[in-house]
């Protein structure tokens, strides 16, 4: 058993220090400080751990057009992702038997964020072993990527972009971007872009999911659930929907907290998520259309309407007024603009079940059968069926928690916005992008059954407090009940329980969560990475194919070009799997 630092009133006994009420009264700040840091540590280990693979593959010696390259390729990565992980884990391991344990959970804290940077860096590693010998982007200068790179090029010499509603922050970041690192290049640019941005969808997603949770249950029930959505072709609209969810039930938990707050950091916090959103604003707007219906109902709900009224409205106008400033002026184009943009081109998706959104085939899906796949139950398969009994029972346990109303309230809004598009399709004859919504409920419903373990674990850990403390089952006060029950909770930042019945300690679950944590992502990653895989089958795979294709701004095919053939706009064959 690890011995448990002092603490409680023996620690700050009278008499026992003439400087015991300054440091009382300089804890909160140091215990911010360190946490902070612990942040940054975290946050750079993840970064650090992301762009590993990348640089690791960037020297694999393999033609990405041949399949068993391919898999060679895969498994190269696979094999690397398995043992740098492994070291993390082993660190964990030794830290729980060094030095009584004093160090396991900063260990812990940095295997979760290197679980997180090394699974989104497989994928990038993946696009990497994609475009080997090719300068071009995936899709070369085709499609949306050819959009991209002209109007990133022409924001980048002071011109207008072609379509003043097309999200700011990708133009401009990959214009300068261009500027600064490949002489003007926004094609050869763009590459880099991609496989940069997937490397980040990992620690980004695990930063922001740490506002909510401890490090294990970030990685576990935030990080997981994003993998169903991240992609290396134009990572930063996904990159938005997975950060928006948990910075909006971020904030909605700071707002019903702000009533008892003071004023300096209350509006300092408030201005500090008013400005986060409109960097997600400026970056892909689309999720807050889906989500402002769900996100306002929360907020309505969780207005400290009793404890300070006052001080929750100062904190929505601080928030208000900061999105004004980052993302005011496009807000603006998209009120006027928005209105007369009008999306006709129905695709795949557009033509199946309205009801099904837990597999988006995109507009090239390939060879396809029945679709949706026949389910087992009225139609409906196991996956769907898991899925809505999880979000019931996650609103059965989460009920008065804002974590778990604010993603419903989020899964429903999208779903209603979903029907009311699709049931005017026919008679506007527009789609106004209604099957993106897929993603959304895909993914605030993975979440919510993640939570599921997550709530029933506090439920435990509360069951597991009480009646491992007689002290506060006979005559403490409902308040020490209440605080001793969420330290129990925090599984990776507390300190451990002296009393341990039932299931083996917190340690054993930490390291046993982190190996399956590691077998999982390993396996998701490398899936996601094979989406990509340069192929001519139909499907996105025929992205990278084309850019193998395209004759080199000095005039050379690409090192891996089919036949050594190559032209201007690359392989064309692709304009037949539109569907």
């Amino acid at each position: 058993m690890r011995p448990v630092p002092p603490s409680g009133p023996a620690a700050h006994a009278p008499g026992g220090s003439k400087s015991s009420d300054a440091d009382r009264a300089g804890a909160p700040r140091n215990a911010l400080r360190s946490r902070g840091g612990l942040l940054l540590l975290e946050a750079a280990v993840a970064f650090a751990a992301a762009l590993l693979l990348p640089l690791l593959a960037r020297g694999f010696k393999l033609n990405p057009l041949n399949r068993i390259a391919q898999v060679s390729g895969l498994a190269a990565i696979q094999l690397r992702f398995a043992l740098i992980g492994l070291l993390f884990i082993g660190a964990v391991v030794l830290a729980m038997r060094l030095r009584g344990g004093r160090h396991f959970d900063l260990a812990t804290r940095l295997a979760a964020a290197a679980l997180a940077g090394l699974a989104s860096g497989f994928v990038a590693a993946g696009a990497v072993v994609a475009l080997l010998g090719t300068p071009w982007p995936m899709f070369g200068l085709n499609g949306d990527s050819g959009r991209i790179v002209e109007w990133a090029h022409a924001v980048a010499n002071g011109q207008p972009s072609g379509s003043p509603v097309y999200p700011p922050m990708p133009l401009y970041t990959l214009g300068y971007y261009a500027e600064w690192f490949r002489g003007g290049n926004t094609a050869y640019a763009f590459k880099d872009l991609q496989i940069l941005g997937a490397a980040a969808f990992g620690p980004l997603v695990y930063l922001a999911w740490r506002m909510l949770l401890s490090p294990v249950r970030a990685l576990a029930f935030g990080v997981v659930p994003a993998f169903a959505l991240i992609d290396s072709y134009k990572p930063y609209s996904q990159t938005v929907l997975v950060l928006l969810v948990p910075v909006l039930v971020a904030m909605v938990v700071a707002l019903r907290r702000s009533g008892t707050q003071g004023w300096r950091p209350l509006l300092l916090k408030g201005a500090g998520f008013g400005a986060v959103l409109g960097v997600l604003f400026l970056t892909y707007s689309g999720w807050f259309l889906w989500s402002a219906a769900g996100v306002l109902f929360a907020a309505l709900l969780y207005f400290p309407w009793k404890t300070g009224r006052l001080k929750g409205a100062a904190f929505m106008g601080s928030a208000l007024a900061a999105f004004l400033v980052v993302a005011g002026r496009y807000l603006v184009v998209m009120l006027k603009e928005g209105q007369t943009t009008k999306d006709y081109n129905f695709r795949f998706d557009n033509f199946t079940d309205p009801a099904y959104y837990l597999m988006w085939r995109t507009d090239m899906p390939g060879k396809v059968g029945d679709w949706p796949p026949p389910g087992e139950f009225g139609g409906v398969g196991l996956f769907a069926l898991v899925t809505f009994v999880g979000l019931g029972v996650a609103i059965w346990l989460g009920l008065r928690k804002p974590l778990v109303v604010t993603i419903a309230a989020m899964f429903i809004s999208a779903w209603v916005m979903r029907m009311y598009i699709a049931s005017h399709m026919y008679e506007t004859q527009t789609v106004q992008l209604y099957t993106r919504t897929n993603n959304q409920l895909l993914y605030c419903g993975l979440i919510l059954c993640a939570l599921v373990a997550h709530l029933v674990s506090l439920r435990a850990a509360e069951r597991r407090t009480a009646s491992g403390a007689p002290a506060t089952a006979e005559g403490a006060p409902p308040a020490t009940a209440a605080t001793a029950a969420t330290a129990a909770a925090a599984d990776t930042t507390s300190a451990p329980a002296v009393v341990r019945t039932g299931f083996p300690g917190r340690e054993g679950a930490v390291i046993g969560a982190l190996c399956a944590l590691l077998l999982l992502l390993g396996t998701v990653s490398s899936s996601m990475s094979d989406r990509y895989m340069p192929a001519q089958d139909g499907t996105y795979r025929i992205l990278p194919w084309v850019s193998h294709t395209i004759r080199q701004q000095d005039g050379k095919c690409p090192k891996f070009a089919p036949k050594r053939e190559c032209s201007k706009d690359g392989d064309q064959s692709w304009l037949s799997y539109i569907r």
